[in-house]
């Protein structure tokens, strides 16, 4: 029965070789999780019961089981290399067969969609109109085409004007600055993406009254004042007198949409005793932009940024996460496949329920540990050794009983 055993535990330690080998291999390579094998007793069936006495006939390896834990993270270059900081896998998607993996070094091929090396598309929730549909997961792809103009429809402005102000009793006139206690200035767009600058005057013409008149270009828009505003005694605009926001309407040269037209709201404005200030000034358009860059956030989501300042949600990464990790089937490539063992994937956005976050511009390096790879590695080879030596010595008493005389 020793050489049996021996046998057996060779083999068994040529198999623990064959997994330290491997992951020793594997010590560079992005997203790889490291195995241990397993090995289990081995004991021959008796028809009268097993007893106490009974000896075991060797050692057989029962699974090499992968240890998903977490590998350290290196901060790459590359906007679209991905790390997972936590529990998930990257679902991938080659001609509709979905694999899953850790590996997050992706690219964009010549279509647009994220890829990695494989050429196997990253999956995740797309936007419609702007609001991700998180309907079911889908192929990412980068949209380079530019981002559409889009034209001013309101101005939101809060100013403060100066109580102290004599009031002014001329007709206004945009080229005689005495007509007109204080002025600003706006960039607004038509529908083409063409800038204009919105000039806007104020005139005190009574106590706690101003009129507020508006030219486009240089031109005056009108013929009189776009509207009043009325303050009360604490210098806060006067809501029961007010109507707020004005509506102006310009007319543009442009081949644009004309007039152009937009509401100017000054809620928050106030009328203090300090000088004029312009304390906030936002409006809504902006001309074309061309895609320059774009980040993926923590939870997952591609932001992409153009040259006009804006900014746009193209879609967001989806995790997906087992039951079972372990009873994945490993396939090559950084990839694994769903088995009965693993259980349903449970596909969610990155921070929800027990997915882990996101961080670009980094990869998750191989989880192996090598130091401990080397001292696996010796004992592989003293166990591998003893097995050996205990077939020798099964065969010296062989040897023993057949030169009996």
């Amino acid at each position: 029965m020793g050489f049996q055993q021996g046998l057996s535990g060779l083999n068994a330690a040529s198999k623990n070789l064959d997994v330290i080998a491997n992951n020793v291999a594997n010590a560079n390579t992005v997203g790889f999780k490291a195995s241990i094998a397993q090995f289990a007793d081995v004991y021959a069936n008796s028809l009268a019961g097993a007893g106490g006495g009974q000896i075991g006939i060797g050692t057989r390896l029962a699974t090499v089981a992968q240890q998903f834990t977490q590998g350290n993270i290196t901060v790459t270059n590359n906007p679209l290399d991905v790390a997972i900081n936590g529990n998930g896998f990257f679902r991938l998607s080659e001609n509709g067969a979905i694999t899953y993996s850790r590996n997050g070094q992706f690219h964009t091929d010549k279509d647009g969609y994220i890829v990695n090396a494989s050429g196997k598309r990253l999956t995740g929730y797309t936007t419609v109109d702007g609001v991700l549909n998180t309907a079911a997961p889908v192929e990412l792809r980068i949209d380079t085409a530019d981002l559409p103009p889009q034209a001013t429809a309101s101005v939101a402005a809060k100013v403060n004007l100066d109580s102290r102000s004599a009031v002014i009793s001329a007709p206004f006139d945009i080229n005689d600055p005495t007509t007109y206690t204080s002025s600003t200035a706006a960039t607004v767009y038509d529908s083409l993406g063409n800038p204009h600058t919105l000039s806007i005057y104020f005139v005190k013409t009574g106590a706690n009254t101003w009129s507020v008149y508006g030219a486009l270009d240089g031109t005056q828009i009108g013929t009189g004042a776009l509207g009043n505003l009325n303050f009360t005694a604490s210098g806060n605009i006067d809501t029961a007198t007010t109507t707020l926001p004005f509506v102006v309407s310009a007319p543009v040269t442009t081949g644009a949409v004309t007039p152009l037209t937009f509401e100017l709201d000054f809620t928050g404005s106030t009328q203090f005793g300090s000088p004029f200030s312009m304390n906030a000034l936002t409006q809504d358009g902006y001309g074309p932009g061309r895609l320059t860059g774009f980040n993926i956030g923590d939870d997952g989501t591609i932001v992409a940024r153009y040259t006009n300042g804006q900014s746009r949600v193209m879609g967001q990464v989806v995790l997906v996460s087992f039951a079972n990790p372990k009873g994945l089937q490993p396939l090559g490539d950084n990839a694994w496949a769903q088995t009965a063992d693993s259980g349903q994937p449970l596909v969610g956005s990155p921070g929800s329920s027990n997915l882990g976050l996101l961080q670009s511009a980094a990869v998750e390096d191989s989880n192996v540990d090598l130091t401990q790879e080397l001292v696996n590695m010796i004992t592989a080879q003293r166990v591998y050794q003893a097995n050996a030596q205990t077939i020798k010595t099964q065969d010296a008493v062989m040897q023993t009983l057949v030169n009996l005389r």
